[in-house]
């Protein structure tokens, strides 16, 4: 077993069949025919020693060897890809490209500070991923993420994480709930509410069952709905109530569409980060961005008021 040898060839034949799960379509995807990217696989599997690929049905996935070689391949796919820009900001240049996974709670917010971002620095290229809490980690994992703004940091993966502002977590409900008016509600009343919940993967569905699990109540669910803006429509609706981020819902409080319920223990004040892999220096571009979510990615949060919380690091805002 002998990869000194291996070639970019090799390694992208490989990253294109497991993406595309068959050698035709991965041909496709190359511009080169069948044939050729069957020799690649043949002389790199020749260097691995063992088997790369398997077929599961019509599909040809990877072997456990076949990942281990993948995983290396998109270390170096963003290796290379970080000393093309470090290449350019030494010639003077500020251009670049950067990969930017935000979670879909954040989407309230974060264009605006892109956007922001980009008429300071019109020569670096905005890549933008939205998703859910698992689908922005695995991006970042696999290298397809320069730069995350997300929730609470992941322990799975070892990164550097700084904060960006606030970010409240509330109930809320139609305003002629039997709850809304009401101060210091017991969370014990809401142990009989009809909750539309986020999908599993989701931070505001984690954060949502730690909470459910310390106050001791295990309310029915009625909805998984993997969308912020059909659970405020539902709400809206009267199909039920539900836990979400605060930044989601300010216009919807604000002309009274819907109401947040005075829960003790509520609202919860986690943070917004800005996210990235501790193995990968951030080239000058990915720093640029790093920097200015830093010091302006807060103003660009929706104004929401917050009261003592629960269940965070830091401090809580006073309710205004």
């Amino acid at each position: 077993m002998n990869l000194h040898n291996v070639t970019l060839r090799q390694l992208r034949a490989l990253q294109a069949v497991i993406r595309t799960g068959s050698v035709t379509r991965a041909a496709v995807e190359l511009h080169v025919t069948p044939s050729a990217v069957t020799m690649q696989l043949q002389q790199l599997q020749h260097l691995a020693g063992q088997p790369l690929l398997e077929r599961h049905g019509n599909e040809t996935v990877a072997t456990d060897a076949g990942r281990e070689i993948l995983t290396a391949a998109e270390r170096i796919e963003a290796a290379i890809a970080d000393c093309s820009a470090m290449l350019s900001s030494l010639a003077g240049a500020e251009k670049g490209t950067v990969s930017i996974g935000v979670v879909s709670t954040a989407k309230y917010f974060a264009p605006q500070a892109l956007a922001a971002f980009r008429r300071l620095h019109p020569g670096i290229s905005l890549r933008l991923t939205v998703g859910n809490r698992a689908e922005i980690l695995k991006g970042l994992q696999h290298f397809a993420i320069d730069v995350a703004i997300m929730g609470r940091p992941p322990l799975e993966l070892d990164v550097e994480a700084e904060v960006i502002g606030d970010h409240p977590h509330l109930i809320v409900a139609p305003p002629d709930h039997p709850l809304a008016g009401q101060r210091d509600i017991p969370a014990r009343l809401l142990a009989e509410e009809t909750f539309l919940v986020r999908e599993p993967g989701s931070g505001t569905r984690g954060l949502m069952e730690r909470f459910f699990a310390k106050m001791r109540i295990d309310p029915p669910i009625a909805m998984q709905i993997d969308s912020n803006e059909t659970i405020k429509q539902a709400v809206i609706a009267c199909l039920g109530i539900s836990f979400i981020s605060g930044h989601t819902v300010g216009a919807e409080l604000a002309d009274g569409r819907m109401v947040a319920l005075d829960v003790k223990g509520l609202p919860i004040v986690r943070q917004w980060y800005v996210v990235h892999l501790a193995q990968r220096r951030p080239v000058p571009a990915v720093r640029a961005i790093i920097d200015f979510l830093l010091e302006r990615g807060g103003s660009f949060l929706p104004s929401i008021a917050a009261t003592d919380a629960v269940d965070r690091p830091g401090h809580a805002r006073p309710r205004q």
